[in-house]
C-alpha cells in the first residue's frame, strides 16, 4: 500500500496541483475564465516545471501512510465481516478461477468496509490534507511543512473534514462495490494484473464522478478564508449562487484522470503483493 501510494503520488502530483488551483477560485470576484491549460501555462511561466510538483512532500505525508493504512484497514475489516453469514457471498455454483485472495463479501459488506476504513484514515490524516491543499494553492507561502503546522490554528487542522467524509465514505464504499463486481465479470482467463488494474480504473472513474462535488466543497473550505466559505452549508450555497451545478464539477477531469491512474496502480500492486505472499 505504501509503495503504490508513493509511486502514484509522485507521478500524479501535477494533476492534484492544477485541480486545486481550479477549485480555489472565488468566481464572485474573478471575471476571467480559468481552465486547465491557462492555469498550467501560468504555473510553468512563473515557476517552471518544478512548480507543478509544489506540495509533493505534503502529499507524500498525506498519501503514503494514508494508502497503507487504508489498504491494511480495509483488508482487516473485510476479514472480520467475512465471519458473518450476512456479509459473506454464497459459494459459486460453477467453478471459476480466483484471481484474488481478498475475502468475498456482499455489496453491503464491501460498502461498509470501504466507507469505514476511508473515513477513519481521513480523520487521522485530515491536518495533512489541509496542509496539502494549501501548499498546492498559490494563496499561501509556507516555507516548510513545520512552519505550516505552526502557523495554523488548532481549529484549522480539521477544516473540511465533513466535506471530506461525505466525499470519502461514498467514494470508498462505491469503489469497493464496483471493483469487486467488475472483477467478477471480467474473464478469469485474463492475466490477474490486467483484471485488477482494469477493475480498479473503472471503479475509480465511477466513484469519482459520483463524489466530485464534495471534493470541490472541501478545497474551498480548506483554502479560502472569506466568511462565505466558513462552514459546509455556506460553501455549498456560495458555489451554487456563483456557478450553479457547474461549479460543483470544477477540476473533475483532472481528479478523474488521477483517480483512474492511481487506482489502477495501487490495486494492481496491492493484490499482486497479496497473491505473492499467499504461500507464506
Amino acid at each position: 500500500g505504501a509503495l503504490s501510494g508513493f509511486a502514484s503520488t509522485v507521478c500524479l502530483q501535477p494533476f492534484d496541483l492544477v485541480k486545486t488551483r481550479l477549485q480555489q477560485v472565488d468566481h464572485g470576484h474573478t471575471a476571467t475564465r480559468v481552465g486547465i491549460l491557462p492555469t498550467t501555462r501560468a504555473i510553468l511561466s512563473t515557476q517552471g516545471a518544478k512548480g507543478l510538483w509544489r506540495g509533493t512532500n505534503a502529499s507524500l505525508i498525506r498519501n503514503v501512510p494514508g494508502v497503507a493504512l487504508y489498504m491494511a484497514g480495509l483488508t482487516h475489516l473485510r476479514t472480520i465481516l467475512a465471519t458473518s453469514p450476512y456479509f459473506t457471498l454464497p459459494p459459486p455454483t460453477t467453478f471459476r478461477k480466483s484471481n484474488s485472495v481478498l475475502p468475498k463479501l456482499t455489496a453491503q459488506g464491501n460498502l461498509i468496509a470501504g466507507a469505514t476504513a476511508r473515513v477513519t484514515v481521513g480523520f487521522i490524516l485530515n491536518p495533512f490534507s489541509v496542509i496539502k491543499a494549501r501548499f498546492e494553492s498559490n494563496m499561501y507561502a509556507y516555507p516548510s511543512l513545520y512552519q505550516a503546522l505552526r502557523g495554523m490554528e488548532r481549529a484549522e487542522l480539521f477544516r473540511g473534514f465533513l466535506a471530506s467524509s461525505l466525499r470519502d465514505a461514498p467514494y470508498a464504499g462505491l469503489f469497493v462495490v464496483f471493483y469487486e463486481s467488475i472483477k467478477r465479470d471480467l474473464p478469469s482467463t485474463w492475466n490477474s494484473t490486467i483484471i485488477h488494474s482494469t477493475s480498479a480504473a473503472s471503479a475509480g472513474a465511477l466513484a469519482t464522478i459520483a463524489t466530485h462535488p464534495f471534493d470541490v466543497i472541501k478545497t474551498k473550505i480548506q483554502v479560502r478564508t472569506e466568511e462565505r466559505y466558513q462552514g459546509f452549508a455556506r460553501t455549498v450555497k456560495t458555489i451554487w449562487n456563483q456557478r450553479g451545478v457547474q461549479g460543483y464539477f470544477d477540476g473533475v477531469s483532472l481528479r478523474l484522470s488521477r483517480k483512474v491512474l492511481s487506482s489502477a496502480i495501487a490495486w494492481a500492486v496491492y493484490e499482486g503483493v497479496l497473491i505473492f505472499m499467499r504461500p507464506l
